[in-house]
């Protein structure tokens, strides 16, 4: 019963909440795989590892602005995590986080919104703008770790819902345009060795499913605005 609960909601969500835009976004490579089509939902539907999919996409998040892949993602993980919500003018005042009340004057000790507006944020930069809103959040640089261990850790936390696995990659080392992004992940699949990103910017690329390998060697490269460290991937929850 859990199963078909989970395949109804899954393929409801992947069709609306995440949308069936085809033909508004930018084409993706061969190697990837778009959540919305057939192939996508099967892959969410035998994932062993998805218990993260389903509060993220109930938050689901398309970021306002270019350089605000980060603050879209902060807005959908504290809305997931269920951290008490400030009231947002986006919901009529109803309390709900989003991309411009994630900012405090915490967040701007760290990081102003004006810079993050012009350039955006880094994997450091992110884990600290996490921590301001009480989150444990551990920073890891892909060139401090390694794929084995990267997926190990990923998939344990995809296996819980309390958790969540935020990556910092190049988008041109999976085929995308072109630089530096951060989105969530939602789910592990083994039988592919594939991760689900939840790609925050949906008018440019959908959700897509990435084989390991690839996500890692897209964190594992060098981020010119953090002197020039490996991009990688935040965990973050409840203190």
């Amino acid at each position: 019963m859990r199963r078909l609960l989970f395949l109804a909601t899954a393929v409801a969500i992947s069709a609306v909440a995440v949308g069936r835009g085809a033909a508004e976004t930018l084409p993706l490579s061969s190697d990837l795989v778009r959540l919305d089509s057939t192939e996508g939902e099967m892959v969410l539907i035998g994932a062993e590892a998805r218990a993260d999919f389903l509060p993220l996409s109930v938050h689901f998040t398309t970021q306002v602005h270019p350089a605000f892949c980060g603050p879209a993602t902060i807005a959908m993980v504290l809305n997931a995590l269920d951290v008490p919500r400030p009231a947002s003018d986006m919901t009529l005042g109803l309390g709900l986080f989003d991309q411009e009340n994630v900012f405090n004057a915490r967040t701007e000790a760290v990081k102003p919104r004006s810079e993050i507006l012009r350039g955006g944020m880094t994997l450091d930069e992110l884990g600290a703008l996490l921590e301001t809103h009480g989150l444990a959040a551990e920073v890891v640089h892909a060139s401090d770790t390694s794929l084995d261990d990267f997926r190990r850790t990923a998939v344990a936390l995809l296996e819980e819902d309390e958790r969540f696995v935020l990556v910092n990659y190049l988008r041109k080392a999976i085929g995308q345009e072109a630089g530096g992004h951060i989105s969530p992940l939602g789910a592990y699949d083994a039988d592919s060795d594939r991760f689900l990103i939840l790609d925050v910017s949906r008018y440019k690329y959908p959700p897509v499913w990435v084989a390991a390998a690839t996500l890692f060697s897209a964190m594992d490269t060098p981020d010119s605005d953090n002197d020039d460290r490996s991009r990688g991937f935040v965990l973050v929850g409840r203190e």
